[in-house]
This record gives C-alpha cells, structure tokens and sequence, in this order.
C-alpha cells in the first residue's frame, strides 16, 4: 500500500482505498470501526472520553505515571490532567535526548454549554435553560434535533455528580424548537448566520407545574424539584456545574453499502480513537512513543487543559527524570528539540454538493485514505506552522513503506476560510510536526462523516508512525 497511483487520468475519480483492500482487510477496517462507533457512543465529551481511554488503557496494561518510581524500557504509563486531558506513553529503549514519537490530538468537540444560572420559567407554560455555544458551530443546525446532557456537577459540599441523561433508550431527551414555516417570512430573508441567534439557543426542559399554585414560577420549580430528587443537586448549583449539550444520537453506518460512518463529534475524536488504538499495540519501542489527547483546540487550545498549558511538558520532564538520576533541564530541552510529532486532526473532504469552496487539485476526497496536511492556517497561512519538506518527504516515505495509503489536502480555497490546529503549539518546542488525519463530510455539523476505510488508514498511519519514523 501507499499513495494511490493511477495508471489512467480517468481512474483518479473512481478508484478508492477500498479497491485495494482485501477481502481480510475490508472485514479488519469493518471491524476496527466497531470499536471506534463504541467509543462515540461513549465519549460525547471530554471527560467521558479521558474515562474511556483510562478503562483501555489499564486494560492494556498502563498505570498512572504517579505510580512508579522509576522508569524502565516498555514501561506503559499515563498521566490525567483534570480529566479532560490526558498523555500516555510506552518508554522506549533509547534515552529520552533522542526524543518522543508524538501523536496529539484533541478530544473536546462543538456544542452547547449550559449558562452559569441557565434556568428559567418562560410564559407561565415552558421551562428552559439558556446556553452558550462553544466552538465553531452553524447555529441553525441546533435547532429542532433531540438533545442529550452530559458532564458534572459540584454540589456546595464538594460532591461531584455525573449527569448523563438522553441518550439510553427509555430517556428522556432535550430539544431547542424551531418557528414553524408559516411564520418564518422575516426569519428567511436573514442570512443563514443570522437566522437563529446565540441568545435563542435555550433548551426546552420542562413543562408540568408543581401543585402549589402560590409558587410564582411553577414549571422551574417542577423541573428544580426533579433535579433534586434524580441528582440531589440545587439551583445554586448550576454555578458550579459542567454540562454540555450534544447530539442524543448514537453513531451510525451511512449508505447501502455500510462504508461510512455518521455521529457527533468525529473531529477530533477520530484521530483519538486511531491514536489510542496504535498506541496500545506496542510492547516493545527503540524510541519512547506517546499520544496526547487534549482539550480546548476548538476555542484555541487555552485554558489548563488546552495544549497552551505546560501539562505535555511536565509528562515529559517526569518521564526525563524518571528514566536518569542526572534530570536537568537542558536534557528536557533536548528531548522535545529532537521529538516528532503528528498533529491528528481532520481536514475537510470535498464535498459534491459545495464543490466551489475547494480547490480540487489540492483537496483531500472521501475513501482515498489518511490525509497528510503541509500547512492550515488562514487566508496568508495565519496561525500555520507549515511542516518542512524534509519532514513531510521521511512521513512520505514512512508511509509507501509500511503500507498506508494516504493523499494531500487543504482546507477549501486560498480566500475561501481555512482553520487551525494544535500543530503550531507542537512546533513551538521546536519539534518538526506535520498534520495528519481523517477527511469528513459536515465538518463541525451535529452529524459528520467519515469513511472506514480513511478511519482504518489513519490507525495505520498512527501505528507506522510510533513505531518505524
């Protein structure tokens, strides 16, 4: 396997990855993305996530960094940062100044994040809860879909409670109710963006009055009442609460023919699973391979769980020192000086029906494996840090040796957008870097798609790049 070569210019539209698949390999891509649509179903957030990866990793044989006292070659360990972050690693056999093998990729998504006093009691009938969105999201597309929460929250005494609440079949579900076509003129002659405000993003979450009609807000009370007798939380609460609204669907095959793969959250979520799953098969390394999995990349990576924090640097400092007495801070240096990394994150596959944002000669297709992206950024490559051909060349060639298949990519015409990653935080430590991931169809939309086959290639991409660059 390796780049898809054409012996026709006619075949560069119809043959796929899937045309050079096995019979055994088809039924291996197939089966790898039964795995992954479980881990979807399970990891609608950040945290659901990192406790996901927490139950494979121990599975596999990883322990908590905090456990050991020292590290040897095929030490497996993880550290858990707030549990939104997370870095795992397989300690490899060559000292620590000879650098990491890094895949980064980040596991927070789009969706709507409930207000601090999110609430209240509307017209004497409904209750709803007011939200703010989080990332870059079209907001039309929230409006009139069933709706799930998840996340924590804090009560005053420090008890944290799981909510997760809309998606096991019996539940009930959220919604955000849309005006009727009858009534829409003044709303459809608004832009798409201005069709549906922020502000009229609330969730509808109640609608039965408690029986005591001296209550002043009847339906918020109801709803408040069976808070607290399904969670024990208050009101107050809410302020220190962490819950997010997403879609209350389950992953899902696209097609006759079961080749895609429909759900929420695939950016990022895909290059995560690939990454994990590559990294949990390596017993045995020359160099020390590691996968990060962090947050806040679709609000530009701040925050102390966004890759702008020194968490990714202190893992790797543990693991300097504990692999040699003699730990300074130089060799530190020195480790993520020669580090490489691939920043794992999806490109946008072109689209048949909005063909004009993209340049096809330079635009990655669904079914033609794992994308390799030189550079993001915007318009004049803003916010890019651009890989150097010398890299790109060895991930190349890496690549047509190990058998993945893999094509190039951008992100839609020079003027049209483009986008960014958490590739030029990597490179800061002056680590060579290049983005590599899935193609999807409805990028940032409640519903994305991917192909098995691209999911497949981008676990083998992973796998050739932790163990053979």
């Amino acid at each position: 396997m390796a780049v898809l070569k054409f012996e026709k210019e006619s075949e560069k539209s119809r043959l796929t990855v899937w045309d050079m698949l096995s019979d055994s390999q088809r039924e291996e891509a197939f089966a790898f993305c039964e795995g992954y649509r479980q881990f979807l179903d399970r990891g609608k957030t950040e945290r659901e996530v990192v406790d996901f990866a927490v139950s494979m990793a121990r599975e596999k044989g990883f322990c908590d960094l905090s456990e050991k006292s020292g590290l040897l070659p095929g030490d497996k360990v993880y550290s858990v940062n707030r549990r939104k972050e997370m870095v795992l690693a397989v300690v490899g056999q060559e000292s620590l100044e000879r650098g990491l093998r890094l895949v980064g990729a980040h596991i927070d998504s789009p969706r709507l994040d409930l207000k601090p006093e999110p609430l209240y009691e509307d017209e004497g009938h409904l209750s709803l809860m007011k939200t703010h969105y989080y990332g870059g999201i079209k907001k039309y597309h929230w409006v009139g879909i069933p709706l799930s929460l998840h996340g924590v929250v804090v009560k005053g005494d420090g008890t944290v409670v799981k909510v997760s609440l809309g998606d096991a079949p019996g539940e009930p579900v959220f919604t955000i109710t849309d005006l009727l076509p009858h009534l829409s003129k003044d709303q459809m002659e608004k832009k798409m963006s201005e069709g549906i405000a922020g502000e009229a993003l609330n969730i509808l979450v109640g609608g039965i009055p408690v029986k005591d009609r001296e209550v002043k807000q009847r339906i918020k009370q109801g709803v408040i009442n069976r808070l607290g007798d399904m969670y024990g939380i208050s009101e107050e609460d809410f302020i220190s609460a962490e819950l997010q609204a997403v879609p209350a669907w389950p992953a899902r095959d696209v097609g006759f023919d079961g080749g895609l793969l429909g759900a929420y959250g695939q950016d990022d979520r895909v290059c995560s699973y690939a990454a994990l799953r590559a990294l949990m098969e390596i017993e045995t390394s020359a160099r020390t391979a590691a996968v990060l999995l962090a947050d806040k990349e679709e609000i530009g990576s701040t925050g102390n769980t966004g890759m702008q924090s020194a968490f990714l640097e202190n893992f790797v400092a543990e693991l300097v020192a504990g692999r040699d007495e003699k730990y300074t801070d130089l060799s530190l240096r020195r480790c993520l000086a020669a580090s490489c990394g691939l920043s794992a994150d999806v490109n946008a596959a072109l689209d048949p029906n909005y063909e004009e944002v993209m340049d096809k000669l330079n635009a990655s297709r669904i079914g033609r494996g794992v994308v390799l992206t030189r550079y993001t950024g915007v318009r004049g490559k803003s916010g890019s840090s651009e890989a150097g051909a010398e890299f790109v060349g060895r991930v190349r060639g890496l690549f047509n040796g190990q058998g993945v298949y893999w094509q190039t990519g951008e992100l839609g015409k020079v003027d049209q957008g483009g986008g960014g990653t958490i590739a030029y935080l990597l490179a800061a430590y002056n680590m060579d870097v290049v983005d590599c991931g899935v193609a999807l169809l409805g990028m940032h939309s409640p519903f994305e798609v991917a192909s098995k086959a691209d999911i497949f290639m981008t676990y083998r991409a992973y796998s050739a790049f932790l163990q053979h660059i």
